[in-house]
């Protein structure tokens, strides 16, 4: 039996999973069953890696979905607008998705969901976090039993590699993004990875397969590396740590009408140096689970690349493949997105959170300063970790000085923080970022 392929984009994933499909041998049995029957493309006469009969080659995405000789679409061009329509168009058509798209899963999840309720069909996710890493399914089925503490990743290999290289070299993130960009692991325009925009659509996905519910995606806070200096990615070292853009999504408490209360964010953080993320370098990408009863679980390996998403991509394929196979029918509705199974996950206000943080502040050299410093923390009962004063990048009778609290309320640490700025003997807060 063939089972029909339709392909929404042919660009560096949509390449790779044609690859896959064409070369069967050696694979699973049932990748032999497939066949790409429509390949939607900006432009066909566009060299490509992959050879494709032009017969099957169109400039119309709305073609592809509507083939009856298409069983399952797959959609890989990535974007808002007309991604997020193909997919609702497929589902109308009663058709099985796969889709690598995090941008339009965390946005248009619930809605989705709520289609294909309706419809009675498949949407799989896996390649739209993590790349190569099968952690969407270990969340909903491995792990479906535990009660998930925290997740917490470092989920996109741009940040990653250009943070591994500040650390190891010393080298300052202007350069290292140049660098990045021309080897192809940083776009022409980085906004949506170093201002941490990605990283922010996969915690959404993950947090709301972990804690069962609907993620508001522009409710999350978001920080990125893009104002993040050398000079800090140093003094982590010196103490111990290193700075990685960490997502996470932490279980704070259900609310009396049963809501989630979570606290998920994406932001630059401190990591000991033992902690297992803290290892994870260059482009690669690691998710960290923590539930009970199961402890620490990590999933780690490629985030991204032709290889590793197109891998995922056929899997779900497969996945879908198989259900077909084993039941004769179209199967139904994929429980990542069960609309009429979640429920109502609530992101916390900051201020009532509570983190371990690092603060750079530059000072004047005089003495007391330190003490003045500790005076404010400790009216507003922040506790310090350790409070080391460095010599000034700048010349003259200035110092900086470096705390790390202990574990606080943010609330508290913002009040001391507001105090410590009004200090006279203190320039400026030059830096203020979470810590593990």
């Amino acid at each position: 039996m063939t089972i029909g392929i339709g392909l929404l984009g042919l660009g560096t994933v949509g390449a790779g999973v044609a690859g896959i499909i064409n070369n069967p041998d050696g694979r699973h049995p049932l990748v032999g069953q497939l066949a790409l029957k429509r390949v939607a493309v900006r432009d066909p006469q566009r060299p490509r890696p992959v050879d494709l009969p032009a017969e099957i080659l169109t400039t119309s995405p709305e073609a592809v979905v509507d083939d009856p000789a298409v069983d399952i679409v797959v959609e890989v061009m990535g974007g808002l607008e007309p991604a997020r329509s193909l997919i609702l168009r497929a589902i109308a058509a009663g058709k099985p998705v796969v889709t690598a798209n995090k941008a339009v899963i965390a946005r248009y999840g619930e809605e989705i969901a709520a289609a294909a309720a309706e419809q009675g069909v498949y949407v799989l996710i896996e390649a739209a976090v993590g790349g190569g890493i099968p952690i969407i399914e270990p969340l909903k089925q491995s792990l479906g039993g535990n009660r998930i503490q925290r997740v917490s990743g470092i989920i996109n290999g741009t940040t990653n590699y250009i943070l591994s290289r500040m650390a190891d070299e010393g080298a300052a993130y202007d350069a290292v993004l140049a660098d990045a960009q021309q080897l192809g692991y940083a776009e022409a325009d980085p906004a949506a990875d170093v201002e941490g925009g990605d990283a922010a659509d996969k915690i959404a996905i993950l947090a709301g397969l972990a804690y069962g519910g609907s993620i508001e995606r522009g409710a999350i806070p978001t920080e990125g590396i893009n104002r993040l200096q050398s000079r800090d990615v140093n003094y982590a070292a010196q103490l111990g740590y290193v700075v990685k853009l960490v997502a996470s999504a932490q279980f704070l408490g259900t609310d009396a009408d049963g809501s989630v209360q979570l606290d998920v964010r994406v932001s630059p953080t401190l990591l000991p140096k033992e902690h297992p993320l803290a290892g994870v370098h260059g482009v690669n990408n690691a998710i960290l689970v923590e539930g009970d009863p199961v402890g620490r679980v990590m999933f780690y390996g490629p985030g991204a690349g032709a290889g590793p998403t197109a891998s995922a991509v056929v899997a779900d394929i497969l996945n879908i493949a198989g259900i077909r196979e084993a039941s004769g029918a179209q199967g139904g509705l994929d429980p990542l997105l069960a609309a009429n199974r979640w429920r109502r996950c609530r992101l916390v206000e900051p201020g009532a959170t509570r983190h371990r943080n690092y603060i750079r502040l530059h000072t004047t050299d005089q003495a007391g300063v330190i003490g003045k410093i500790g005076g404010c923390f400790g009216d507003e009962g922040v506790s310090i970790r350790s409070i080391v004063q460095f010599e000034s990048s700048t010349a003259g009778s200035d110092a900086e000085i470096v705390v790390i609290t202990h574990d606080v309320p943010e609330a508290n640490f913002r009040r001391a923080l507001a105090a410590i700025e009004a200090l006279a003997d203190v320039r400026t807060v030059a830096a203020c970022l979470r810590t593990l």
